[in-house]
């Protein structure tokens, strides 16, 4: 309906989500440029004796966290399929793990059943949960509700996610992530479901093979961890029913997002969880929608700008009290050093400069709201950063390079940032979060087309 809606609107109604998913486009492979500039700018700086060999490690956080995972993200939006296959995806537009359950009931019905047996709803993966799993890693002690990494289907992030540790492991843990169906959607064959699952097992911590990041890695056999958790459904919660299609898809041998091995038999258990008379407390908030949710590519874009206008007036500050001092370490040629040392010059310069803070400031303030113009508007102010110091860096100086580094670092960190698939869904939804409490989640018109189709009939619900 959604898509029926969107074809009969008039034209001047859909050309600017058009052009904007267009120049959402381009900023997000000018991003992918951009750090690849930035990781090489970072290289250059670093191999030198003395304390610069430090920038070596930002080097190696931008290659494996920004630059390799952008890189995949372009090449697999061109040859990954965008409709359902069974399979999810990472955040680097990678081939995840497997879809292996399939659900029917309520939310509140799942979170009743999976409490029931024995599961722990996974926290929000954000900068204080982060910090969290590093303290209790390093004290070796037990975060049972620990994050779990953003797996995407449907081209979403799950909606919430469950597990259970292991002997009190931090590296070793069951958990099952969960996607809310769209509405009017079927599985290949036409059968009808409420949620889709991927549980896995994490059996250690390691370095994934594509990005060379931390991560855990997974037991090869997720077929074990499905039965696990279905298993533990029909054993605690009376009233369960369990159907099994069979050969849902090919048996099949292959890698996930991370490089770690995974095989299956290809069938999907369709549980029925059955009525839930009380419902825990996960579930009093209403239904859960991730793409209503705050991401933390949002946040940490919101305090990049945020960082970028109190260098704006530093900058200021020095520009008006030590104009000569700062030009001379910045400033390449002599002529440009005499006009800008002018009083009056340097004054307007610090004026301009104090604007600017104030302008990113309010930007970033009203991308951290949702707005989605403040989200355009500073990526567009990076794209700008980033342009003039890729021109001013051709004849840099060393110390000319690394005074000019933190400005452009935030600029391409931002735009990595408020460039990504979750920060542009979070600013793009434009309706108020809170008033979606009644359970009926509207299909995006800025997806893909096919991610959200599937491959059945487009009919009504059971």
């Amino acid at each position: 309906m959604a898509a029926l809606h969107d074809a009969a609107a008039p034209v001047h109604h859909r050309l600017p989500a058009r052009v904007l998913r267009r120049l959402d486009g381009v900023f997000f492979a000018f991003a992918g440029v951009a750090a690849v500039w930035l990781a090489y700018l970072l290289l250059r700086l670093g191999i030198r004796p003395g304390w610069p060999l430090l920038l070596l490690l930002p080097f190696w956080l931008v290659v494996t966290y920004l630059t390799l995972p952008r890189i995949h993200r372009i090449l697999t939006f061109i040859y990954v399929p965008g409709y359902f296959i069974g399979r999810t995806r990472t955040s680097d537009g990678l081939l995840g793990d497997p879809v292996n359950l399939a659900l029917r009931g309520s939310e509140a019905e799942v979170h009743a059943a999976m409490t029931a047996a024995g599961w722990t709803r996974a926290d929000e993966l954000s900068l204080r949960t982060g910090l969290h799993i590093v303290s209790t890693t390093l004290r070796r002690c037990s975060y049972t509700a620990a994050p779990v990494s953003p797996l995407h289907l449907f081209d979403r992030q799950q909606d919430f996610a469950y597990q259970q540790q292991v002997e009190g492991s931090p590296s070793k843990r069951h958990h099952v992530r969960f996607w809310r169906c769209p509405e009017g959607w079927f599985l290949p064959g036409g059968v009808a479901v409420d949620w889709l699952a991927a549980g896995t097992y994490d059996r250690s911590v390691g370095l994934s093979l594509f990005t060379l990041q931390v991560t855990h890695k997974i037991a090869a056999d997720t077929d074990v961890e499905r039965d696990f958790v279905v298993a533990g459904l029909t054993t605690a919660v009376p009233g369960v029913h369990v159907e099994v299609i069979r050969h849902f898809s090919s048996g099949f041998h292959a890698r996930n997002g991370g490089g770690d091995r995974i095989e299956t038999d290809g069938d999907l258990p369709v549980v029925e969880v059955g009525e839930s008379p009380d419902p825990p407390e996960a579930a009093a908030a209403g239904p859960t929608d991730s793409r209503d949710r705050r991401p933390s590519q949002t946040v940490f874009g919101g305090v990049v700008a945020l960082a970028r206008s109190v260098l704006f007036a530093l900058a200021a500050v020095a520009v008006f009290v030590a104009p000569q001092t700062l030009l001379r370490l910045t400033a390449q040629d002599p002529d440009l050093l005499e006009v800008l040392a002018q009083e009056v010059v340097s004054v307007l310069v610090a004026l301009l400069l104090a604007l600017l803070g104030l302008v990113e400031l309010a930007l970033g303030l009203a991308t951290l709201a949702g707005r989605n113009w403040a989200r355009v508007w500073l990526m567009g102010s990076a794209v700008l950063t980033t342009l003039l110091a890729f021109g001013s860096r051709t004849g840099a100086t060393t110390r000319s390079g690394l005074l000019g580094l933190p400005a452009t670092a935030t600029a391409v960190l931002l735009l990595l940032a408020l460039s990504s698939h979750r920060a542009r869904d979070f600013a793009a939804r434009g309706r108020p979060r809170a008033a979606r409490t009644d359970g009926v989640h509207e299909l995006d018109p800025g997806t893909r087309p096919g991610v959200l189709d599937g491959t059945g009939p487009r009919a009504g619900r059971r």
